[in-house]
């Protein structure tokens, strides 16, 4: 069973088209015009060994929330349609990160219950091309598309591009083992519910 989807979507706003492999190497071919967040979507990719392809052409003449907001949407639908009934995945995980002085952690759990908990403070406006502020909804996003449940923290740290990069690191190599298969549940859907 390919656990894969892509998403097209397209606004006033934005053109995006993003595909997504669960079960990849982690390869990645990201253009959203805001070199920053490619690269921490690349860490998603690479740390939860997830294949991701994203093309975007956003308003970056107004600035760059409509098009991280739209690949945000698109990325999370491309989770929610990938995952399916979300039948014999392992559920919850979660990871800690050091990103030189930095830590950093997540974790998730594939409710079917979008909620995120973000505790991070930034102390610079902008990180490259993006605006820090825009760092909480993305993940927010994310987690409301997917439907699941999302808690990160930025334990410590001085320098704000590390702390968002562990950030990212840590939600896609908790994504990676919160998606993966349990050979044990079998078609199991792993919640007492029966259903997520």
């Amino acid at each position: 069973m390919s656990r894969k989807a892509t998403i097209e979507r397209t606004t006033r706003e934005t053109k995006v088209r993003l595909t997504l492999e669960i079960d990849g190497s982690g390869r990645a071919a990201i253009n959203t015009g805001v070199g920053f967040f490619d690269h921490m979507l690349e860490h998603i990719a690479k740390h939860g060994q997830f294949d991701l392809e994203i093309e975007c052409a956003g308003d970056l003449h107004i600035d760059e929330h409509h098009t991280v907001e739209d690949v945000a949407i698109c990325l999370g639908d491309a989770l929610q349609q990938a995952l399916g009934n979300r039948a014999g995945i392992v559920r919850t995980a979660h990871s800690f990160v050091p990103m030189d002085e930095a830590l950093c952690f997540a974790a998730i759990d594939i409710s079917g219950r979008p909620y995120a908990v973000i505790d991070a403070e930034f102390h610079t406006g902008r990180i490259g091309g993006l605006n820090t502020d825009l760092v909480w909804h993305i993940f927010e996003t994310i987690a409301i598309h997917a439907r699941l449940t999302a808690h990160l923290r930025v334990h410590y740290g001085r320098n704000d591009h590390h702390k968002v990069e562990g950030l990212f690191k840590a939600f896609g190599r908790a994504l990676d083992v919160a998606t993966r298969l349990d050979p044990r549940l079998g078609d199991q859907i792993p919640s007492t519910k029966g259903t997520l």
